[in-house]
């Protein structure tokens, strides 16, 4: 898009053509099976839960608990961070698709919710709490560590709810509202009519501000809830390895979402195959990233031979039962994706795209396991894994997959698509 035509339709927007909440279209989408399903995810995941501490084994259901919530939240944070990287780099093809990604904040406060609640099993997940750290008591306190991290993801779920509340407008005017919010934001934004330029530059503004506070608070989420449970062992690239790893199923998840939808005949809302091809590309792209930075931790502490760090890697990926789990999760997550997407049309293919991008979310549920299970699960004799895990981390893709409900619900304009986007 030239600046000339840009600022010609900033200009559009700007004028007086808002629409009406009164004469916004009223159709909406309808999936009977979404609310439903989320429902009973999350109480089969809150029984499951609840269960698990009353019988006796509170630590077990509080580990399954930190891993799902890291996976999900990552997830939330990663597709975000999609829509404010295509409007950095004015990607014209991901309009659609950038819309459908700013759903994924209605889990941020679901997100902020489940992580002060993890408070209350902190002595089940930081055994390190009350031992001889060697110098790291300031740091791996488990107050000061809850109060840095929570103000981190309160800086990042503020900045991502401003980059949402200024695209808002820009659909919103030229769509109209059907939706309660949607209808009370026009109604707000009637009475002040906001400047085209001013809300396009604060775009701006804010979506480099969200990536840059995804990469902070990432990496520092990734040092203290993962890294920081094996108190003897560090990596610098550790946090770049984990806000890469929360773009990688982040992609994967908004695929999945765009997929089903396209699939689904209760929306209107399509894709080109073009579109599945390019997002497919970046989902690509990212999970070569994510090998590259494990390749590069491992090479370095491989080279350097220093015991504090191999231990770590070598009760992950030589001892039984984690080297079993960690081949798993390399060929699940890299391996396999590799082989598959590097054809061409494979990427085009919605039905597809939602098993692999399935099967890697999943890996990475593994993963976390793999990085957090030695700590919590010493001379296991198999990887310890059981019903219940399971059923709490259903639990959480059902307040995933309601929050996105919900967004869709209160925004069902996003889904049409405009001509203009879909070229």
């Amino acid at each position: 898009m030239s600046t000339t035509t840009h600022s010609k339709t900033l200009e559009g927007l700007g004028q007086d053509k808002t629409t009406d909440a009164r004469t916004a279209p009223s159709q909406r989408a309808r999936w009977p099976l979404a609310p439903g399903l989320a429902l009973l995810f999350v109480a089969v995941g809150a029984a499951t839960f609840i269960f698990q501490v009353a019988a006796g084994d509170p630590a077990r259901a509080w580990q399954a608990y930190l891993i799902s919530f890291l996976l999900f939240s990552a997830i939330a944070h990663g597709a975000v961070l999609f829509a404010t990287l295509m409007h950095m780099v004015r990607a014209r093809w991901s309009g659609p698709l950038a819309d459908l990604a700013e759903a994924f904040t209605a889990f941020f406060p679901i997100s902020f919710v489940l992580f002060l609640l993890l408070y209350a099993g902190r002595s089940y997940l930081f055994l390190w709490s009350g031992t001889d750290l060697h110098g790291k008591e300031v740091w791996l306190n488990v107050s000061f560590l809850f109060a840095r991290d929570g103000i981190g993801l309160l800086i990042l779920y503020s900045l991502g709810f401003a980059y949402l509340y200024h695209a808002l407008w820009f659909k919103l005017s030229s769509r109209g509202a059907s939706g309660m919010t949607g209808r009370w934001l026009l109604r707000r934004w009637q009475k002040r009519p906001p400047d085209a330029e001013r809300y396009q530059s604060r775009k701006t503004v804010l979506s480099g501000l969200y990536m840059l506070a995804f990469a902070i608070v990432l990496s520092l989420l990734g040092y203290d809830l993962v890294m920081s449970m094996d108190p003897h062992w560090y990596s610098t690239l550790f946090g770049a390895y984990s806000f890469v790893k929360a773009i990688y199923v982040g992609f994967g998840a908004l695929i999945i979402l765009a997929a089903v939808l396209h699939l689904s005949r209760a929306t209107a809302f399509r894709l080109k195959s073009s579109q599945f091809h390019d997002i497919g590309k970046l989902f690509f792209a990212f999970g070569l990233v994510w090998a590259d930075f494990f390749y590069a931790q491992l090479v370095v502490i491989w080279y350097g031979n220093i015991s504090e760090e191999t231990a770590y890697v070598i009760e992950r990926t030589m001892t039984a039962p984690w080297n079993r789990l960690a081949w798993t999760v390399f060929i699940g997550c890299f391996i396999a994706p590799f082989l598959i997407l590097i054809n061409k049309r494979i990427k085009t293919i919605p039905a597809a795209m939602i098993v692999i991008c399935g099967l890697v979310i999943a890996g990475m549920w593994l993963e976390h396991l793999l990085l957090l299970g030695p700590v919590y699960h010493t001379h296991v004799p198999a990887v310890p894994l059981s019903w219940a895990d399971g059923m709490i981390a259903l639990g959480f893709l059902g307040l995933l997959i309601g929050a996105v409900f919900v967004y869709l619900r209160q925004f069902p304009e996003i889904l049409n698509v405009l001509p203009e986007e879909n070229r």
